[in-house]
């Protein structure tokens, strides 16, 4: 995790230089309305907002990797004498084939199309069902009985 977080530090720190670059650049570039001498324009804000927005996600993946990376052991990949053969075994378990994100993504669009329309009603169904996909994707393999012996 510690290389993680320092990739995405770093991409921050570029993001936020970036952001200031960019307001300082398009601050002194002439705009291209051709109407008075060219430096009325200013800074242009949105991509200056949206450069920030991606350094502070970045910031937050970061912080979140190095709050995790404190809290567990070196993995082999971040130790300096660690070897590939140390991280071969089970990774985890991946569900092999699930709807469940399908349906995560269907209802997401459903609350986008809420959301550009302003559709309160169809947002509110759209964020409720996304609760209800997510809430099925998590529960999928804990779904059943809890005491196979009840049934006897």
């Amino acid at each position: 995790m510690r290389t993680e977080y320092k990739i995405f530090a770093a991409v921050s720190a570029f993001l936020f230089a970036a952001a200031a670059v960019y307001g300082l650049y398009t601050y002194h570039t002439p705009n291209s309305t051709g109407v008075g001498d060219g430096y009325e324009g200013g800074t242009e804000w949105v991509g200056v907002v949206a450069l920030i927005l991606s350094g502070l996600l970045c910031s937050m993946c970061a912080g979140f990797f190095w709050f995790v990376a404190r809290r567990i052991d070196l993995r082999p990949e971040d130790r300096e004498d660690g070897e590939i053969a140390e991280g071969a075994g089970e990774v985890g378990f991946f569900s092999p084939g699930s709807y469940w994100p399908f349906g995560i993504a269907l209802a997401a669009s459903v609350a986008g199309i809420g959301l550009v329309f302003w559709m309160w009603w169809l947002l509110a169904l759209g964020l409720i069902a996304v609760i209800f996909t997510a809430c099925g994707l998590l529960f999928e393999y804990y779904s059943g009985t809890r005491h196979p012996e009840a049934h006897l």
